[in-house]
This record gives structure tokens, sequence and C-alpha cells, in this order.
């Protein structure tokens, strides 16, 4: 079960913060085994692979294209309505995030920023746990509302070689142009580097086990790849005695029941709290449906912290970075101001990390791994490049180029200084 830890009177900052095994011990020799066999065998080497790994024999790497607007067609009517108020709210969420580049003009100078979105972006969709077709909606419509022209997804096959039919028919709802049954690393390279099938594109987003996520941190010099280690998912649940306890208890399974290497924190100052939740935990294991999944994490990346009080409650938190921190008590409000490092954060008893998952339009492709300390979530931005486009007249170039001319000068860069020179300026 969750195993406990007493920091009362002791600073979190001198305690060492525990992760996953793969987090400190990460498979980087096999992931690059994986994106070199790919670089050299093509196709062929993702065929091997996912008969390898997934288990299935898949003759043609693309799904048909008319098989995305089948499985949306066929879809059951309340699945298909839940997904279309969610791709609605994701889409106007993100176009929220749309803004115009900046503009500074002055004296004679004029420097203009220009959004321009990337060509060609891939999102990868993990499969093996459950079909993720939140996942599609949540790579694809920013793209789309960033004005990407053209959007691939990458899936793990199923054992009979086929994508999901949810998955497809989100995939159908979100735009996307591409589809192709290949997962894992071999899908990041394939993605970065193109096969004979598989076009590179310029952008790769999604989660993933840690050889996606690793992948895609190996490929990040030949495509751009959003700073976030967008890993195996991660909960951080600050609780009080201001809310039931199987509250706090159902969300620290929901995260863990992803997969392996799941982490779950629960962070309290009141030991009675730590109790009841830890009890809550036990009683709603036995019934779950992914129980097996859920009780190797518990047994394994799952902690209950005892601390002095709120403050080195979230200074706790602020350490661990989590993905997802739920603030579970009297008061969320006043503990938002002190969040430094966290994917996402759900304020009360009545926003758990599920409705972010799905529901409410925030992307849930966020940092884990403790990448929350310098990045986060999936956002318009990562579909887009900013140009800078910068205009002189004569008499702002006069009065720049003895700046110019210094500071070339002093760089020992003389021709830099020339430039101004020959233009009659400095």
């Amino acid at each position: 079960m969750l195993s406990r830890i007493d920091l009362r009177g002791r600073a979190p900052a001198d305690v060492e913060i525990p992760r996953p095994r793969v987090a400190e011990e990460p498979p980087i020799a096999a992931v690059r085994d994986i994106i070199a066999t790919v670089r050299a065998g093509g196709d062929a080497a993702l065929r091997d692979l996912t008969a390898r790994f997934d288990h299935a024999a898949v003759a043609d790497l693309r799904v048909p294209g008319d098989a995305c607007a089948a499985a949306l067609a066929a879809l059951a009517p309340p699945l298909r309505a839940a997904m279309v108020t969610a791709a609605a709210n994701i889409e106007a969420y993100h176009r929220a995030q749309v803004h115009a580049g900046a503009t500074l003009e002055r004296d004679g100078l004029r420097i203009d920023e220009v959004v321009r979105p990337v060509d060609r972006a891939g999102c990868y969709v993990p499969g093996g746990q459950a079909p993720l077709l939140s996942t599609v909606l949540m790579t694809a419509i920013p793209a789309r509302v960033a004005g990407v022209g053209e959007v691939v997804l990458c899936c793990p096959p199923r054992a009979d070689g086929s994508v999901a039919p949810e998955v497809l028919a989100a995939a159908a709802l979100a735009g996307v142009d591409e589809v192709y049954r290949v997962g894992g690393a071999q899908a990041i390279a394939a993605l970065a580097y193109g096969t004979e099938s598989i076009r590179p594109v310029d952008v790769i987003v999604g989660p993933g086990n840690v050889y996606v996520s690793l992948a895609k941190r190996e490929v990040a010099g030949v495509v751009g790849v959003p700073s976030s280690f967008a890993g195996p998912s991660e909960i951080v649940v600050i609780a009080d005695g201001s809310v039931p306890a199987e509250y706090a208890a159902v969300d620290l399974m929901v995260q863990i029941e992803h997969g392996p290497d799941g982490l779950a924190w629960l962070i309290t100052w009141d030991a009675d709290v730590a109790g009841r939740v830890t009890d809550a935990v036990a009683k709603l294991l036995v019934t779950a449906p992914r129980r097996e999944v859920i009780s190797a994490n518990l047994e394994s990346n799952a902690y209950v912290a005892i601390v002095d009080g709120p403050l080195p409650a979230m200074e706790l938190a602020n350490r661990i970075a989590p993905e997802h921190l739920e603030l579970m008590t009297a008061d969320p409000g006043a503990l938002v101001p002190l969040v430094r490092n966290a994917g996402a954060v759900f304020c009360g008893p009545y926003a758990p990390a599920s409705v972010g998952d799905y529901a409410a339009g925030a992307n849930h492709v966020l940092p884990t791994y403790g990448s929350a300390r310098w990045a986060g979530a999936l956002r318009v931005d990562d579909f887009v490049k900013h140009v800078h486009v910068v205009s002189v007249d004569r008499a702002a170039l006069a009065r720049l180029a003895p700046v110019v001319t210094a500071l070339a000068d002093a760089e020992g860069l003389p021709t830099h200084a020339e430039s101004v020179r020959l233009r009659g300026a400095g």
C-alpha cells in the first residue's frame, strides 16, 4: 500500500524525493538501438519491431483513409456526444491561447514578430494499456488550432494489427490526416527520420512510456519536441480534513491506473487524514477493475507524507513537481500562489484531475518525472514558430551603428562592424 514518510519536524528540502526506478535507470541504450534500427531498416524494421514488442503482424503500416470516418460514424451516440463536447472544450481553450505576434516601433526601428505554424506535426498516442482516444483530441486539436498543415498520428496496434476504433474515430473528429499503426520508440524514430511509408515531421508531441519519452529526447535535435518529459502519469494530492477521504483516495488511484511506473503522493498535516485515506484506498482497491495495475504501483510508487502544515506541504509538492496537483483543502485558493512546479492544478473537492484529463479543455499532455520544474502543458505555441521581422530606416541605423561597431569590435568580428560602415553609418 502507500509507503508512509513522516516529515514532521524536518524540512522538505532535506528529503530525497523517491522516483520510479526507470527515472533513475532509464533504458537509454535500448532506445538508441531501436532508433538506429529504424533509421537503417525503414518500414521492414518497423514491422519487425511491432511484431517483437506489440505481438502484432502489420503489413500496411498506414490505416486506410476511410477507416477513421467509418469508425466515427459507427460510434455509439453517447460516446460520440461525449467526444464532441470534449473536443469543443479543448478547441475553445486552445483558441484562447492564439495570439498575434508582438510589435515594437520606435524612432525608425520596427520589429514585428510573425507567428507561423510548422508544416507537419506528429502526434503519439499510447495504446498498450487502454485506447487513449482523449490523447488524440489533446494533441491533434491544438495542432489544428495552430494552423498546422498536416497532422500525423502514430498508435500501437492491437494483437490483430488494428488500431482501436475509438482512436480512429477521435482522429476523424480532430482532423488527423494520416494514421499509422506503429508505437513505441520505433514510432518516434519513424516520425523524426522518416521511412518508406512515413514522411518525417517537424514536431512530435504526446505522452508515452519511458521508451517513448526517452526516444523523443534522443531525436530532439532533428525535430521539435516540447521540453517536458511526458511519461507515465503522476499525481500529488494535498488534503486536510475538509474533504471526504474517498475523494482523495480515488484520485490517487486514477492516475496510477494508466500503467507501470505511475506515481502517487498524498501530502497532509493531519495524521488522521493519512490513515483515513489509506484505508479508503484499500477499500476501493477491492472492487477496482484495474486493481492489479493499481496495486503494483501502490506497492512501488505511492507515498503518504505527513508534514507540519500547509507551507511545508507546498514546499514538498514543489520539490516533487508533479504532473497533476490536487489541492483538496478548505481554502485551495490560498495555496495556488505557492505553486511553482506542477503541470496542472485542480482546486477543491469537485475538480478531480480526471476532469482535466477528458473534458475541461485544458491539455492533459503534461510534464512528468520532475520536468514541471522547467516545462508546462502542451499548448498551441508548441506547434508554431515566432519569426522576428526587423525594419530599420537610415536615421535609426545611424543611431544604432556605434552600438553595433563597438560590440562587433569587442567580439573580434570586424566584418559585422563594416556592414554598417558601408552604409554610411558608424
